[in-house]
C-alpha cells in the first residue's frame, strides 16, 4: 500500500491493515539518509511535526545541510535591511496612504452592513414597505449592499493604483537592491 505522497508505507511491501499506521508514524522516513539536502527554505516550517517517530529516535533533529556556514550573518543583515526599509519615511507614507483609505472605508461599509441587518430584524414594517410593485425597501437595500461592495472594490483598486502602487514598487526595488548587495550579487 502507498501513502498519498507515493512512497510505500511501512517498508514491508505487503498489504497492511488500517490499524498498523494509524498514528502517522512512517518507518520509511527513518530510511532517509542524513546527508539529504533540502533546497526548499520552507521545508522545516511545512513539515514540522509530520512523520516524526514516537519511539526510538524521537527528537532527532532534521539535518540542516541547506544552511551554509556564515549564512546567519547574511540573514541578520537582510533582516536589518527590512527593518531599515520599514522605518523609512517612504514606507511610512505608503502605509499611511493605505490606512487613510481603508479605515474610513471599513467603518463606513461596516456601519452600512450592520444598519441593514439591524433594520431588517428590528423594523420589518419599514423593510416591507413597497417601493415599486413587488420591490420593497429590503430588496433595494440588499441590492445596495452588492452595489456598495463592487463600488468599494473599484475605489480600493483605483486608490491603490493612483496613490500607492508606484511608491510600493520603488520600495520593493530598493529593498531587492539592498538585499542583493548583501548576498554578493546573487539573484
Amino acid at each position: 500500500m502507498q501513502s498519498s505522497n507515493g512512497r510505500p508505507r511501512g517498508g514491508r511491501g505487503g498489504p497492511e491493515s488500517a490499524a498498523e499506521n494509524h498514528d502517522g508514524f512512517d518507518p520509511a522516513l527513518l530510511e532517509t539518509p542524513a546527508a539529504v539536502r533540502y533546497d526548499d527554505p520552507w521545508y522545516d516550517a511545512l513539515a514540522s511535526g509530520w512523520g516524526e517517530s514516537t519511539g526510538a529516535g524521537a527528537g532527532a533533529a532534521v539535518p540542516l545541510s541547506a544552511v551554509e556556514a556564515g549564512s546567519t550573518e547574511r540573514v541578520d543583515a537582510a533582516a536589518d535591511v527590512y527593518l531599515q526599509v520599514q522605518r523609512s519615511a517612504a514606507f511610512q507614507e505608503v502605509r499611511s496612504r493605505y490606512r487613510r483609505f481603508v479605515v474610513p472605508a471599513f467603518i463606513g461599509f461596516f456601519c452600512w452592513y450592520v444598519g441593514y441587518v439591524v433594520a431588517a430584524t428590528t423594523a420589518p414594517g419599514l423593510m416591507a414597505r413597497p417601493v415599486t410593485g413587488a420591490v420593497n425597501v429590503a430588496m433595494v437595500a440588499g441590492l445596495g449592499q452588492f452595489l456598495t461592495t463592487f463600488l468599494l472594490t473599484w475605489a480600493y483598486a483605483r486608490h491603490a493604483r493612483l496613490r500607492r502602487d508606484r511608491a510600493a514598487l520603488e520600495l520593493r526595488w530598493d529593498t531587492q537592491e539592498l538585499t542583493r548587495g548583501i548576498r554578493g550579487g546573487a539573484s
